[in-house]
C-alpha cells in the first residue's frame, strides 16, 4: 500500500474519526484467477508476482489492501515447515494433508525454524530480493502476516481431529499450541528482518476459535493469541481475521491487544460494537460469497451503506466480512469504492 493509505488505516484502527477507508484483504485464492493467470507462475515467477500485485494496486488505487504485497503460497507456508505435505495445482491453491497422524506425535514436536524449513525460507528470500523493488515503486510493506496456532494445529492435525483432542487429549494439545505458538511468533519476527523498518503491523488470521464455545476459546485460543500479539510492541496495528461465529466470546477479544477485528457478515456491525464494548476498530462486514461474487454491484453497495450507517461514528473500515472470494467481479469491487464515495 502507499504510505498516506498505511498512515489513515492506522489511523482510524487506533480509534481516530473521519471517513472510513475501504480494504480489502487480498491474496492468491482470487488474485490469479481475477488477473487470470495461473497460480503455479504466481508462486514460482517473482516478476510475474511483483507485476500482478502492482497492476491490482495500480487499477484500485482508492482500495488499501490488506496486507499488502503478501508472500503466501495459500495456507501452506506454516504446516510445511511440519512436514505437511503440499499439492499445487495451476487454477487454485494449494492442498496442505494432515502431519500429525496420531496424537503421541506431539510429544517429539519442536518449534520451526523459519530460516530453514518448508516454504518458509522461500517466502522470505521473495521479501528480501522484491522489497526494494516495492519501495521504489512508492509503496510500502506494513505487515507481517501469519495463521494462528489453532488455524495451523487444523492444517497439521485435521479440524475433525483436532475438535475431538481438545475434549479428549487436553494436555497434548496445550503442548502442540504452546510450540505452535512460538513458531507463528518466529515466523513473524523472521519476516519483520526480511522486510525491514517499514512494518508497524502484525495480521493474524484464525477462523478455528470460531468452533469453539466461549470456555474452549478462552482455555485454548485466547492466551496463545494473545502471546502472539504481545511479541510485538504496542504501538504497532495488531489485526484479527475470524469470519466464523465471534459471538460467544466477542466481549473477550478486546483483551487479546488488537486494533482491528474483521469479522463474518452473520454478526451485524450494531451488534459486533456492542459485543466489543465498542473498544474495537471493526473491520468489514459485506458477505463475502452471497454478495460480492454472487450479487449484484447494486446489492454490495447497498450492503456497504448499511454497514457504514451501522458503525454510527465507532472506527470502522469498510471491507467485506473475510477475504476477496474466487470469483469476486471488478464491478462488485467498484460498487464497493461506490459506498465510500
Amino acid at each position: 500500500m502507499k504510505p498516506e493509505q498505511w498512515s489513515r488505516f492506522k489511523q482510524t484502527a487506533k480509534g481516530a474519526a473521519g471517513t472510513p477507508p475501504l480494504a480489502l484483504i487480498v491474496d492468491s485464492p482470487w488474485l490469479p484467477g481475477f488477473l487470470g493467470i495461473n497460480h503455479l507462475d504466481y508462486y514460482l515467477d517473482p516478476d510475474l508476482w511483483f507485476r500482478s500485485n502492482l497492476k491490482l494496486l495500480e487499477q484500485f488505487p482508492q482500495i488499501t489492501f490488506i496486507p499488502s504485497w503478501w508472500v503466501e503460497y495459500g495456507m501452506a507456508i506454516e504446516p510445511s515447515a511440519f512436514g505437511c505435505k503440499v499439492r499445487f495445482y495451476p487454477d487454485h491453491t494449494p492442498d496442505v494433508v494432515p502431519c500429525l497422524r496420531t496424537i503421541e506425535e506431539i510429544d517429539g514436536l519442536v518449534a520451526a525454524d523459519p530460516a530453514t524449513d518448508g516454504l518458509m525460507p522461500l517466502a522470505l528470500r521473495l521479501y528480501a530480493t522484491q522489497k526494494q523493488r516495492i519501495f521504489d515503486a512508492g509503496y510500502i510493506i506494513p505487515f507481517v502476516t501469519a495463521r494462528g496456532p489453532l488455524c495451523l494445529a487444523s492444517f497439521m492435525r485435521g479440524i475433525t481431529e483436532l475438535m475431538l483432542d481438545l475434549t479428549e487429549q487436553p494436555e497434548r494439545i496445550h503442548r502442540l499450541l504452546a510450540v505452535l505458538t512460538e513458531t507463528v511468533i518466529r515466523w513473524l519476527k523472521a519476516q519483520c528482518e526480511a522486510i525491514g523498518d517499514s512494518v508497524e503491523g502484525v495480521f493474524i488470521l484464525d477462523d478455528v476459535p470460531g468452533l469453539m464455545s466461549r470456555r474452549s476459546y478462552l482455555e485454548f485460543a485466547h492466551p496463545y493469541m494473545k502471546r502472539v500479539f504481545d511479541a510485538f510492541p504496542k504501538h504497532w496495528v495488531k489485526v484479527y481475521h475470524n469470519d466464523a461465529n465471534v459471538k460467544p466470546f466477542a466481549a473477550d477479544l478486546p483483551g487479546l491487544g488488537i486494533d482491528v477485528l474483521n469479522w463474518s457478515h452473520k454478526f451485524s456491525a450494531a451488534a459486533a460494537y456492542q459485543a466489543t464494548g465498542g473498544r474495537l476498530c471493526l473491520m468489514g462486514n459485506v458477505a463475502p460469497l452471497d454478495l460480492a461474487v454472487n450479487g449484484t454491484p447494486e446489492a454490495v453497495k447497498e450492503a456497504a451503506m448499511d454497514v457504514l450507517g451501522a458503525a454510527n461514528g465507532h472506527p470502522l473500515i469498510l471491507s467485506l466480512g473475510g477475504g476477496a472470494s474466487p470469483g469476486m467481479p471488478q464491478a462488485n469491487v467498484q460498487a464497493l469504492i461506490s459506498a465510500i464515495g
